[in-house]
């Protein structure tokens, strides 16, 4: 009986990360849809600028 409480406690601490990163992602997605398509690209070529990527 031990050994089935141990897995069921497993499997759930193992569900929380991907609950998580399923919010985030529609997290972010929800907010792409909704800015500014200027903006988006704005932000993008910044962050490739700051990381040192050539875009241009």
């Amino acid at each position: 009986m031990n050994t089935q409480s141990t897995a069921l406690a497993g499997s759930k601490s193992g569900l929380l990360p991907i609950i998580v990163c399923a919010l985030i992602g529609l997290g972010v997605v929800f907010v792409a849809g909704h800015v500014q398509a200027g903006a988006l690209h704005d932000a993008a070529h910044d962050v490739r600028h700051a990381t040192g990527f050539p875009c241009h």
